[in-house]
């Protein structure tokens, strides 16, 4: 049991930062998609 506190104490930051940063991220990256796939349309106009 305290190699697990150990363990999470040690990388439990690093982990939610992570996960955090891959949340924001993903929403950029929805939206950058979502322009590139309107491009066409936009260019025909």
């Amino acid at each position: 049991m305290e190699q697990w506190v150990s363990v999470m104490s040690e990388f439990g930051f690093p982990v939610v930062v992570t996960l955090y940063l891959l949340h924001r991220i993903e929403a950029k990256l929805d939206s950058l998609n979502q322009s590139i796939n309107n491009l066409p349309n936009q260019l025909k106009g």
